[in-house]
């Protein structure tokens, strides 16, 4: 699937997103059963990708086959320095492995990232050197991720190449799981602590999302990955670099677009007004009469018949 996908995707500059308007200054839709590009807007240009990169982390992560019940400390050197970013787990606190993959994918926290690098084997180095060859598996030829949280803007890439690095950690059940939560309770120093997943998209009402990740610094603006099912079709939908809400309007713009009107009863609505003149047509017409008829009554009038 990953080379259907390759195929289609390295000629996705014929396909156009005006079917629909996009808010994300980049973007690509893809057909998961066929590897066929639906939309595309602006998906060759290479942008920062902020948190997206989470995904790239958690699959190297899995893939070095890590006892996930092991306890991981959150440390000094895990505190963002670059952004300082905020997060609601505190140094010192200690949890498996499995609860940190947690909070760095559904509630993208980026102490919990910057421990699952520190604590790969050989280190931070050694985990930068295992996503090269991960990108690179992967042939995502216009991708650079230097460290594991995002927040650094020279992790870049492009909506094409994104679109492959979904696709690839959809396979991971782990991942699908964690990132498709609405939220769960974490113990930290013995305190339970709620957290959400940051697509409020997730678990809402008519949508069914199989893989989910966002992004945000200022200089990605805000990215949004998401595998979702719609009418019997699977999609792929990579949006980068939007403004305020706008990957969320722009995700149910997308669905929409694959069959699921976000106001069904709406639409019946319109369909109903439609029948209902078109009715009214028909019986006008009906009861018009045509020129023969006219022409016939006259001449009725003008020789009447007698019994």
């Amino acid at each position: 699937m990953l080379k259907q996908l390759a195929v289609c995707l390295s000629v996705f500059c014929t396909f156009s997103a005006t079917a629909i308007p996009f808010s994300a200054q980049h973007a690509i839709v893809v057909n998961d059963d066929s590897g066929a590009v639906l939309l595309e807007k602006n998906a060759g240009t290479v942008v920062p990708i902020a948190s997206l990169t989470k995904l790239m982390t958690a699959m190297v992560i899995l893939d070095s086959k890590p006892n996930m019940e092991e306890n991981i400390a959150i440390q000094e050197e895990d505190v963002d320095v670059l952004k300082h970013s905020k997060s609601r787990v505190p140094v010192g606190s200690t949890l498996p492995r499995k609860e940190v993959l947690q909070l760095a994918l559904m509630s993208s926290d980026n102490r919990a990232a910057a421990s699952l690098a520190r604590t790969y084997p050989g280190g931070h180095p050694a985990f930068v050197q295992a996503v090269a060859r991960k990108i690179q598996a992967l042939g995502m030829t216009q991708t650079t991720i230097k460290e594991p949280t995002g927040l650094n803007p020279e992790n870049t890439s492009t909506a094409a190449d994104l679109a492959k690095m979904a696709l690839a950690a959809s396979k991971y059940p782990t991942i699908t799981d964690i990132t498709t939560d609405s939220g769960e309770e974490i113990s930290l120093k013995g305190r339970s602590v709620a957290f959400r997943n940051t697509n409020r998209l997730v678990g809402k009402s008519g949508w069914d999302i199989l893989l989910s990740k966002t992004g945000f610094i200022n200089e990605a603006g805000h990215c949004l990955i998401m595998r979702i099912k719609q009418d019997g079709k699977n999609a792929t939908l990579v949006l980068l670099n939007a403004q305020g809400g706008g990957a969320f309007a722009d995700a149910r713009n997308i669905r929409q677009f694959l069959g699921g009107p976000s106001n069904p009863s709406a639409v019946r609505a319109v369909r109903t007004a439609k029948t209902v003149k078109s009715l009214k047509s028909v019986r006008t017409a009906k009861a018009k009469p045509g020129k023969k008829a006219v022409a016939a009554a006259q001449h009725k009038r003008r020789h009447p018949r007698h019994a």
